[in-house]
């Protein structure tokens, strides 16, 4: 499904990875690993498109990335390890936000996605009355909606309790298994069958 060829990237005179290659196949959940400073979030943003100082090509689908963007970037879906929530706003209106950039959704579905990242009862609440674990599982409603085959994330983990952290494994896992593609950082020890490595150092 994705694929990256040669890529090279410094920052502020240092080397954060060359020569680097690697591919990502359906049904695979690949964990991005390394120190800090390696170099995982820059990865993850160059993917995205989010970063343009790189050399080296991403080939989606078996075709030079750029050359078919408006379906690459289609395909994918990003978050980052800021929550991307907007705090006034209840986390039915943030799911409604963020799904209208793509294919419509009904409510029922919206309302349905939150119930199942365990936030029944708190859709009408502003988010920042809400825990930052509760936040983050605002955003990581969003993979429940999206139709996105390639899901790019960047610690996820962060501020989750236990049940949090079994949850979005299982929803790792249930992409893959369904075809879907995850690349993800975290310093959480993954418990998913066939998980992937990739190692930055």
């Amino acid at each position: 499904m994705l694929a990256v060829k040669d890529l090279f990237c410094e920052r502020d005179d240092r080397i954060l990875f060359q020569n680097l290659n690697f591919s990502l196949p359906e049904g695979q959940v690949m964990q991005v690993k390394g120190s800090n400073g390696s170099g995982k979030t820059t990865l993850l943003r160059i993917l995205c498109g989010l970063n343009d100082s790189y050399e080296g090509e991403i080939y989606w689908q078996g075709q030079i990335a750029h050359e078919r963007a408006d379906e690459y970037f289609a395909s994918l879906l990003y978050i980052g390890h800021r929550i991307g929530v907007n705090k006034t706003l209840t986390p039915l209106e943030n799911l409604a936000w963020s799904c209208s950039l793509h294919a419509p959704v009904s409510e029922e579905q919206l309302l349905a996605a939150l119930a199942s990242v365990g936030l029944l009862g708190f859709e009408y609440s502003q988010c920042f009355s809400l825990s930052a674990g509760q936040q983050q599982r605002v955003s990581l409603a969003r993979l429940l909606i999206s139709p996105a085959k390639l899901w790019v994330l960047d610690e996820p983990f962060t501020t989750l309790d236990v049940k949090g952290v079994a949850l979005l494994e299982s929803m790792l896992a249930n992409h893959g298994a369904s075809g879907g593609s995850v690349l993800v950082t975290t310093h959480h020890a993954l418990q998913i069958d066939g998980l992937g490595e990739l190692n930055l150092g």
